[in-house]
């Protein structure tokens, strides 16, 4: 990550820690409890997590693990993850300043990585994988959680081309309201990306994540223009992405919407 993009990423989150340590996607997700299930940690694990936000994936999996790393390259994050620590009395859960392309840990350090909604802020995916896997000891497990651009799952009438054309307006969506955002590539990139890599896939889900376009814009401190062509896109933008991100508006005129959430495990071939 260039110093640019390490700027643009605190500068975005810096500001805004205190409300994603509210927020009820990040704090109480269905993806939350669920990767946590699918991962099975055990007693005797060491664990880090990588973009850790304000610490609930820590958080989580801290009382299944022997200690877990909450791990971020943005200060008031890493100090909003240590205030939920203590708060829950997680003494085995410790913070640290990290980034996601160049871990600052020994090779074979753990035996549990994860990463939850956050990865499509990194800027070489490739990096990031490369660097799970190092640290990692052999047969070690990555639990990745984040959102994913359509596949033929969502868009089932859509050529391979037009597939093409909705990922790259979903993540121009998702750019325009975060700048910081980097790629968030379909579920089929990230399998062939982990095996590629020299993991085995354990486990894999995929749901969609309801969210408020309310509170979704708020939490970015997004400008009121910026609010009102995201809600464009949303309502008349392109019929593909529309049929990904599932528009409609509650009885009281309220807009919501539908990411989907792809939930991995991985495990470390020898």
């Amino acid at each position: 990550m260039t110093k640019d993009q390490t700027r643009l990423v605190q500068s975005q989150f810096g500001v805004a820690a205190a409300d994603y340590a509210t927020s009820d996607v990040h704090a109480k997700g269905e993806s939350l409890g669920r990767i946590v299930e699918l991962a099975a940690p055990q007693k005797g694990w060491r664990a880090l997590d990588v973009a850790t936000g304000a610490g609930h994936m820590a958080a989580a999996f801290a009382p299944f693990v022997e200690s877990v790393i909450a791990s971020d390259i943005t200060d008031p994050m890493l100090a909003e993850a240590a205030k939920l620590a203590a708060s829950r009395n997680l003494t085995n859960m410790t913070t640290a300043r990290a980034e996601a392309g160049a871990l600052p840990f020994p090779d074979q350090t753990f035996d549990l990585v994860c990463c939850r909604l956050a990865a499509h802020h990194f800027p070489d995916l490739n990096a990031f994988v490369s660097e799970v896997r190092r640290v990692l000891k052999s047969g070690g497990r990555f639990a990745l959680v984040d959102n994913v651009a359509p596949d033929a799952q969502q868009l089932r009438d859509a050529t391979a081309a037009e597939r093409e054309e909705a990922t790259a307006a979903y993540n121009a969506f998702e750019k325009l309201r975060d700048p910081s955002h980097g790629f968030a590539p379909p579920p089929k990139a990230w399998a062939d990306l982990l095996q590629k890599t020299g993991f085995t896939i354990v486990a894999r889900e995929q749901f969609g994540k309801e969210l408020d376009f309310e509170s979704w814009v708020t939490r970015m401190r997004c400008t009121p223009d910026t609010v009102a062509e995201l809600d464009r896109i949303l309502t008349a933008g392109p019929s593909h992405l529309r049929t990904f991100l599932q528009p409609r508006r509650d009885g009281t005129g309220a807009l919501h919407f539908t990411l989907q959430e792809l939930l991995l495990v991985a495990a470390k071939t020898a």
